[in-house]
């Protein structure tokens, strides 16, 4: 399956290629600053599925029957969240471990 970048997310692409998707970029494919729908109108025309961090994006894209996947800010905020949350309680318990 062919992944087209958004601008956003153009630094995606060595850990998606690194995990086994054939990915591009909108830069790679001559579309830096492009119109959002240039970009979505490039996926359809190339197979390809969209990944962007713009729900309007996404919206336009499924107009025209193209797949997309949006990762939102809010999103990363959540993982990052979690993951800062079991950190902070690991912290806590080595150092109840240390007092004890």
């Amino acid at each position: 399956m062919k992944v087209l970048l958004d601008e956003m997310l153009s630094g995606l692409k060595p850990f998606l290629k690194l995990l086994g998707w054939e990915a591009f970029t909108v830069q790679e494919a001559g579309l830096k600053g492009a119109e959002d729908e240039r970009v979505v109108r490039y996926a359809k025309d190339h197979g390809m599925v969209l990944v962007t961090q713009e729900q309007r994006v996404a919206d336009l894209a499924s107009l025209i029957g193209v797949p997309s996947v949006v990762v939102s800010l809010a999103e990363v905020a959540k993982v990052v969240d979690e993951r800062l949350r079991r950190l902070s309680s690991a912290r806590e318990v080595k150092a109840e471990e240390l007092k004890g």
